[in-house]
């Protein structure tokens, strides 16, 4: 049950700052270029990769506490992109260089294909 509870409040918190960090972008710049969405999708990149350094070098954060709430909770709740660059970055450091790729261009590309998908079985 404290699992859960990690993961959610870390999730709510980073839910909530998505929310307060697209808002504000999307007020300060405007530009066709989705500016709000590429820069949390960076932050959260940037964010989980500290959190996995740090993690590797020292007891901190804890993997049944700190990590739940901060790269699993959090990092999820303010974007998934952060593990999909993580476990990306974690295929190319063991030399799995194609695995990599297949796996960036094809979630890319079947992301939005699926996307496009559910917006036109939406509007059936």
């Amino acid at each position: 049950m404290k699992p859960l509870l990690y993961v959610g409040l870390g999730g709510a918190a980073g839910s909530i700052c998505r929310y307060l960090a697209g808002h504000l972008l999307a007020r300060v710049i405007a530009t066709p270029f989705p500016v709000a969405t590429f820069s949390i999708n960076v932050v959260g990149s940037l964010v989980i990769g500290v959190l996995f350094g740090m993690a590797g070098r020292s007891t901190w954060p804890s993997a049944e506490g700190g990590m739940l709430l901060l790269a699993t909770g959090f990092c999820g709740g303010f974007t998934t992109f952060s593990a999909f660059a993580l476990e990306n970055v974690n295929l190319l450091q063991s030399g799995k260089w194609m695995v990599a790729m297949l796996y960036a261009v094809s979630s890319v590309v079947v992301g939005l294909l699926a996307c496009r998908l559910g917006m036109m079985l939406a509007a059936r």
